[in-house]
C-alpha cells in the first residue's frame, strides 16, 4: 500500500548524498544510544526489583573509569559528527568558481527565475545535467525559502539581501521546487519545479527565448538613469568609476573597507549615502521605489561585465585599426 510513498526524496544532485550520509549516521548514533538505554533500564528494573519495597541501596562513592567512559566517548562521537558536518556546509555554501548563474525573485506567491542569457520564466528553472548551477535571489516582499528536495539544498530569501543555493544536478527529469517558509495564505500554492535536461537540449531552450541579455538590460537601464553622467570610466565624474571594480576592495569614507558585491551594489542604488567612498560627496540620489528587484540584479551583472581601464585599453589596442589604402579589407 505505501510503495509509492518514497521515505526519502530521490538523489538528483552531487549534494545530495553527502547530506544523506550525514543524516543516516547521525540518525543511527542517536537511535543506538536510545535503545542502548532502553535495554539498560529494562534489565535494572528487572534484576534490581524489589518486592517487598524495604531493600536499601547501597552507597555509591562513584567511579572515575565510569565517569571518563561517558564523558570522554560521547565527546569524540560529537566531535565527529562536528567536523563531518562542518565539510558536508562549506561544501553546500561555497559554490564552485565556473558556474551557470541565475537570478531568482521571491514573492506572494511565486517565484521568478532570470537566465542572464534573457530568458526568464515563472515556477520554473530549466538546468543543463551535469554543469554546476548558482541561484541568486531575494524577496520582493516577506521571508520565503526556495527548496529543492531532490537537490537537498535550502536557503531563505530575505527583502534587501541576497541569498543564493548551488547544486550540480545528475539525473534528468523534473522535480518539484517549494516555498519553505511560510508566508501568507497562499503559501501553499507557492510551488513549481526544476526541468533538468541535457545539455544540448538546454541550449535549445535557451536560444529559443529571445530578448535582450541581462547585461544589455543592465546597460539600458544604466543609460536611463543617468549613471554614466557620474561614474566615468576614468573616475574623474561626480562618482567612482564601476569600471572593473566588482569583487574589488572599496575604501569608504569612513577608511572602512567594502567587498563590491552584489550586495554592495544594491544597497549603493537603494541606500547610497550608507557606504560612501573616499574622495567623493554625497551627490548621488537614491533610486528607491524607481528600479526593482529585477532591474537590480541586470544592474550587478553589468557592471559586472564593465572592464578595468587597463583592460580595455589592452583590447583596444589588440583590435584592428582602419586598413591603409591599397591594403587589406
Amino acid at each position: 500500500m505505501l510503495s509509492g510513498i518514497p521515505l526519502f526524496p530521490e538523489q538528483a544532485s552531487t549534494l545530495a548524498p553527502e547530506v544523506d550520509n550525514l543524516y543516516f549516521f547521525v540518525t543511527a548514533v542517536t537511535a543506538f544510544f536510545a535503545l542502548l538505554v532502553v535495554v539498560f533500564v529494562v534489565i535494572f528494573a528487572i534484576k534490581y526489583r524489589d518486592p517487598t519495597g524495604e531493600r536499601v541501596g547501597a552507597p555509591i562513592t562513584g567511579s572515575i573509569p565510569l565517569e571518563l567512559g561517558w564523558s570522554i566517548i560521547p565527546f569524540f562521537i560529537s566531535m565527529v559528527m562536528f567536523g563531518w558536518a562542518t565539510v558536508v556546509f562549506f561544501n553546500i555554501v561555497r559554490a564552485p568558481d565556473q558556474t551557470l548563474e541565475i537570478y531568482s525573485t521571491g514573492k506572494q506567491w511565486m517565484w521568478r527565475f532570470q537566465h542572464i542569457e534573457g530568458q526568464s520564466e515563472i515556477n520554473e528553472l530549466h538546468v543543463p545535467i551535469g554543469r554546476p548551477v548558482k541561484v541568486i535571489f531575494t524577496s520582493e516582499d516577506v521571508l520565503h525559502a526556495l527548496y529543492i528536495p531532490v537537490f537537498r539544498v535550502k536557503a531563505d530569501a530575505i527583502p534587501g539581501r541576497y541569498s543564493s543555493i548551488w547544486f550540480t544536478p545528475t539525473r534528468v527529469g523534473e522535480y518539484h521546487l517549494f516555498c519553505a517558509e511560510y508566508c501568507g495564505t497562499k503559501h501553499s500554492g507557492m510551488i513549481g519545479r526544476v526541468v533538468v535536461m541535457e545539455p544540448n537540449d538546454y541550449q535549445a531552450w535557451l536560444s529559443g527565448g529571445g530578448g535582450l541579455s541581462m547585461q544589455a538590460r543592465g546597460e539600458q537601464l544604466f543609460q536611463q538613469l543617468g549613471c554614466a553622467s557620474c561614474h566615468l570610466p576614468d573616475g574623474m565624474g561626480r562618482g567612482p568609476s564601476l569600471a572593473g571594480k566588482y569583487g574589488a576592495q572599496e575604501t569608504l569614507a569612513n577608511g572602512a573597507t567594502a567587498n563590491v558585491d552584489d550586495t554592495y551594489i544594491r544597497e549603493s542604488v537603494l541606500t547610497p549615502q550608507m557606504r560612501l567612498v573616499a574622495g567623493y560627496q554625497p551627490v548621488m540620489p537614491t533610486f528607491q521605489g524607481q528600479v526593482n528587484e529585477e532591474g537590480l540584479m541586470s544592474l550587478i551583472e553589468y557592471i559586472k561585465s564593465l572592464p578595468s581601464t587597463g583592460q580595455r585599453a589592452a583590447a583596444q589596442a589588440a583590435a584592428p585599426g582602419p586598413a591603409a589604402p591599397g591594403g587589406p579589407r
